[in-house]
């Protein structure tokens, strides 16, 4: 996925906070940390750039790693239930569904290895064909950026949704 992260992010956070049960705490800080926790895997592209020198496919860092997050999410949410705070399980909730979302969506073109380090195969649901010599243009020539294009579109309809009910800035208590 090239673009869809983010506005998959979006979504995925304003479902999580419309559906939040009454928390005080910050919608705008919520949304905030879905959207950054929606492109955080990405951050090894700046690895994969300028000090890896593009050798290593940038799915084999850490952070492309699903069973990485895994550990991390199920010691947090432990430590949620055993302290009992409601604002730290939703922020919880909130990062770890968009790691995963973001892990979930480059599963579709983009090879993941869901049960790496016990099987070193990647997983994708579609192949992106390398038609042309600019690697960009075979993703956002193929079928599967129409997709990421619906996701843009499904955010904008979600924003402009959103805008004229609940105001992002307040706290989830009414």
């Amino acid at each position: 996925m090239f673009v869809a992260h983010l506005p998959a992010g979006y979504i995925l956070t304003r479902r999580l906070i419309d559906g939040a049960p009454k928390v005080e705490v910050s919608r705008r800080s919520l949304l905030a940390l879905g959207l950054l926790s929606a492109i955080l895997p990405d951050f090894d592209l700046l690895y994969f750039y300028l000090i890896d020198h593009r050798q290593t496919l940038h799915h084999l860092y850490w952070t492309h790693l699903p069973l990485f997050w895994l550990g991390p999410a199920v010691a947090s949410f432990i430590f949620c239930a055993w302290a009992g705070n409601r604002r730290f399980t939703l922020a919880a909730i909130v990062f770890y569904a968009n790691i995963f979302l973001h892990l979930l969506l480059d599963t579709v073109v983009g090879n993941i290895f869901w049960l790496y380090p016990f099987l070193a195969e990647s997983y994708s649901l579609f192949e992106v064909p390398p038609r042309h010599a600019w690697w960009v243009w075979n993703y956002i020539l193929h079928w599967s950026f129409g997709l990421e294009l619906l996701f843009c579109a499904w955010a904008l309809t979600v924003y402009s949704r959103a805008a004229g009910k609940r105001p992002v800035t307040g706290p989830l208590v009414d």
